[in-house]
């Protein structure tokens, strides 16, 4: 079953909710803000039509992966190998710490799952049935999306 993530529009914290056609709204539990939903029977089934919360049809996907703790693993990669190096390591051992990096980056890619997300509004979908229909991320798009309140559609930006 689809899980849909909503970003609390009060506090930004996340809203995580089933589709449900009875919900008309749903509560952050931080700061009690309500925001209206519209969810249908696509979204009910796992099919990602259009947003229940901004009703835009532009959607990205992308591995199901933190993007800040990305960060900080190849942040402590860059540490240990800058103490290798300050320490007269030879590149072998310094070097090695971005292989390891490498191969965890390789082993993440292949085991995490596809998201969706929203380009207007960041909702995040889980376990969508028609994920790959959705393209990757484009940032012509999202840069027309987010600061010029342009709707595609659903269709790619095509230029």
């Amino acid at each position: 079953m689809m899980t849909v993530h909503f970003t609390c529009k009060g506090c930004g914290s996340g809203i995580h909710v089933y589709p449900s056609l009875d919900a008309g709204a749903v509560k952050c539990e931080v700061c009690q803000l309500e925001q209206v939903v519209h969810f249908d029977q696509n979204h009910i089934e796992g099919n990602l039509k259009d947003c229940p919360a901004c009703a835009r049809k532009d959607f990205y996907s992308q591995k199901d992966f933190n993007r800040k703790l990305g960060v900080i693993i190849f942040v402590i990669a860059a540490l240990i190998s800058t103490a290798m190096l300050w320490k007269g390591m030879g590149p072998q051992w310094y070097l090695s710490t971005f292989i390891v990096l490498y191969a965890l980056d390789f082993f993440l890619f292949r085991r995490l799952n596809m998201i969706a997300i929203c380009y207007k509004c960041e909702t995040i979908f889980r376990d969508v049935k028609n994920i790959r229909e959705i393209p990757g991320y484009d940032h012509e798009m999202h840069d027309r999306i987010v600061y010029s309140d342009h709707d595609f559609k659903g269709k790619p930006s095509g230029h």
